[in-house]
């Protein structure tokens, strides 16, 4: 295998923004490699300059006019300073010491805060003792993304060190002090000390009655509301259906994740390597020229190589120019392949572009392969994370391969397929009754499309849809 192949092949598997990174390096080092640069030429220049030569009359008229007008001390304003600002505003020295203190206001902006730093920010200004500061610092690094206290009290102990003359009951008070912070229900140790934190703190308007067996479902039977039975349930806290379905609406007020509203997750933008837009009745593949930039063989360094000699520069010269070309070429001919692979695979799914998931049909790397005669090898490399705007979203290449299944009428359907029917039918599905993987089966198979209840169960599983038993609904 030759260096340009390597190069090629390997060019040929990077991600939109691995190449863009490639790009930077090799123009950083081969200086016979520029970029294209776009100019923007105005017609309308003489049209500026007339126009520019009125401005000094009308600005000169402007100014006679101030000049003769009578300018008061103190022009009236529609606010005051202390409309807009907190605080009054403060010195240079007492803004240093107030960095170096460290001190966070109540208006701070906390949008793109951390967990762990919203909690720290609260317990600053709650009144603990150093200890007890110490403790809490040691909690608050304890509790994990949903907002649940991982570490017991013994190993918060522990965490002090033998030095500390904290005990357990001092630990729990001051998670107790926590666990009244924002979110509500943050740092509890499991789901039902979670949601029994949050029920305390509950506008509840009704009868005391209520909030009695609200507090009773969670703290005694809480697992059993997990299982659905609400038999079991109603016969314990002897209601009725109604009233279990008031307490069931209630319980879903609450938020068994409270750390998730604070905690923040970046936007991971995808950038689509390929468009494919229906113009005409015809779909047209067009590769994102925003991808990376354009380039070319500088023609002041090359028009340097004319001499014949062996000198250094010279050589140095026609060594990059032979780099720069290969590169190009390399660049061209995956930007090539893209388009070749892209468009062979918008043929194949010209249903699902029109239709949506449900007309997706069966493809592997090999038909592809086939149709643009290369190596499936290569089909793999290409459809790696690159991406494919469509009308229905953006899409990586290697979504649109997915297994058959084979129909009654000798026809085949795609795994895709059969996924988005079952998730439709979950949708549409009584809440009260949920469809079994069995039902499900028997549906597609009057549909003409032959799946066996395991086959089921590993597609709902992989639409993370919970099994019949336990998408069973009161409300």
């Amino acid at each position: 295998m030759t260096p340009q192949l390597q190069q090629a092949i390997r060019l040929l598997q990077l991600s939109s923004l691995e190449l863009q990174a490639e790009i930077q390096e090799v123009l950083e080092t081969n200086p016979l490699l520029e970029v294209e640069e776009e100019f923007e030429f105005n017609n309308n220049e003489q049209n500026q300059e007339s126009s520019n030569e009125e401005v000094p009359e009308v600005a000169s008229q402007e100014i006679g006019q101030l000049e003769h007008s009578d300018i008061p001390d103190e022009l009236p304003v529609d606010s005051q300073w202390e409309d807009t600002y907190d605080a009054p505003p403060i010195n240079i020295q007492s803004q240093a010491s107030a960095a170096s203190a460290d001190i966070h206001y109540d208006n701070e902006d906390e949008s793109d805060k951390t967990l762990q730093e919203h909690l720290l920010w609260q317990m600053r200004l709650t009144p603990f003792s150093v200890l007890e500061q110490a403790i809490a610092i040691i909690i608050i690094d304890s509790i994990d993304g949903d907002g649940y206290l991982k570490s017991s009290l013994e190993d918060i102990l522990q965490s002090l060190g033998e030095e500390s003359e904290a005990e357990l009951d001092e630990i729990e008070a001051v998670l107790h002090r926590i666990q009244h912070f924002d979110p509500v229900g943050i740092a509890a140790r499991d789901l039902r000390e979670c949601l029994l934190i949050q029920l305390k703190q509950f506008d509840f308007d009704r009868h005391e009655h209520d909030l009695e067996l609200l507090t009773t479902l969670i703290d005694q039977h809480l697992d059993t509301l997990a299982k659905r039975d609400y038999i079991q349930i109603k016969r314990a806290l002897k209601i009725d259906e109604e009233q279990l379905t008031e307490l069931v609406k209630l319980i879903q007020l609450l938020n068994p994740r409270p750390g998730s509203q604070i905690q923040v997750e970046r936007t991971e933008y995808i950038v689509p390597d390929v468009y494919v837009r229906k113009t005409q009745e015809q779909w047209h593949i067009s590769l994102n020229s925003d991808n990376a930039p354009k380039i070319h063989v500088a023609e002041h360094y090359s028009a340097l190589i004319k001499r014949a000699d062996n000198s250094a520069d010279n050589v140095y010269l026609k060594n990059n120019l032979q780099e720069a070309r290969w590169f190009l070429k390399s660049l061209q001919s995956r930007n090539e392949t893209l388009i070749k692979v892209a468009t062979a695979i918008v043929e194949k799914q010209k249903d699902f572009l029109e239709h949506g998931e449900e007309a997706m049909r069966p493809l592997v790397l090999h038909d592809i392969a086939e149709e643009v005669e290369m190596h499936e090898s290569t089909i793999s490399r290409v459809t790696t994370r690159k991406y494919l705007h469509t009308p229905r979203g953006i899409f990586e290449l290697k979504y649109f391969f997915s297994s058959h299944v084979t129909t009654d009428s000798g026809g085949e359907c795609s795994a895709t397929a059969i996924r988005a029917i079952i998730k439709k039918l979950v949708i549409a599905e009584n809440p009260r009754k949920p469809l079994s993987d069995s039902k499900i089966a028997d549906i597609l198979g009057d549909q003409g499309i032959q799946v066996a209840r395991r086959t089921i169960a590993k597609y709902r599983e992989t639409l993370a849809i919970l099994p019949s038993n336990e998408r069973k609904r009161l409300v």
